[in-house]
């Protein structure tokens, strides 16, 4: 057990280096090109003209129904030759299949949270003949905002989860970091190691998006239902992500 713990305080500080540095970057980088895409496609799909939702909806369909491994070794291998331009490299495409994969996603979530804002909102916005963006801005985008963290938190979550892979990208993530110590040090104190760290920051973004979500709600005085009713839908879409990721998988 002594040994155990020793081997465990070794693989820690290693992975805790250039391993936890490039997950980090992949996450972050990752996470606000999800926000991003999440939200130009989702509010594409529910206030474009007809062309731009059908477009909308074909790039998320597109990205949902491929796999992020896939996509990873698309941007990374297949994209430089086809367009002649050099390689991405291994952060730029971390960052850009992770965000373009959970923002696809995302862009239901946001698509979901506008339709759940009461039409007489709308009706009330556009009876006052106020433009757009100052609708959008002033009135639908903060209830909106508030019901669509809660599917936000789980695709952050998610997307920590989904860093794992970016080593396939020659990245020389926590994953492949936690390849190179269990050599040294074994299996479980590796592993153990790793799972830690992931754990902790999924503990922290989902934390903080938490308080993000309890202000929102506070500032608008959502109600019980509308929060339940919110989280539902970003279950619904957490499962056919997890579903459609093993599929690709």
């Amino acid at each position: 057990m002594t040994e155990f713990f020793s081997d465990l305080g070794t693989a820690l500080p290693r992975l805790l280096g250039e391993g936890l540095r490039d997950t980090l970057l992949s996450f972050l980088g990752g996470a606000v090109l999800m926000v991003v895409v999440a939200v130009v496609l989702g509010v594409a799909m529910h206030q474009g003209p007809r062309w731009l939702r059908v477009v909308a909806r074909v790039v998320v369909e597109f990205f949902r129904g491929t796999s992020l491994v896939v996509q990873l070794f698309f941007l990374f291998y297949v994209l430089p030759n086809l367009t002649g331009l050099g390689s991405l490299g291994g952060t730029w495409t971390a960052i850009l299949a992770l965000g373009l994969n959970y923002g696809a996603y995302g862009a239901e979530v946001v698509r979901g949270s506008l339709n759940a804002v009461p039409a007489g909102q709308w009706e009330t916005a556009t009876a006052l003949s106020m433009p757009w963006a100052t609708k959008m801005r002033r009135i639908i985008w903060p209830q909106a905002w508030a019901l669509m963290l809660p599917g936000f938190n789980n695709l952050m979550v998610m997307l920590v989860k989904g860093t794992a892979v970016v080593g396939l990208v020659l990245l020389n993530d926590l994953t492949f970091e936690s390849e190179q110590v269990r050599r040294e040090v074994g299996t479980w104190p590796a592993f153990l190691a790793a799972l830690l760290i992931y754990f902790v920051i999924a503990w922290v973004v989902s934390l903080a998006l938490r308080g993000l979500e309890a202000r929102a709600q506070r500032r608008l005085g959502l109600g019980d239902f509308e929060v339940r009713k919110a989280r539902q839908d970003a279950d619904k879409v957490m499962a056919g992500a997890a579903a459609d990721d093993q599929d690709g998988r």
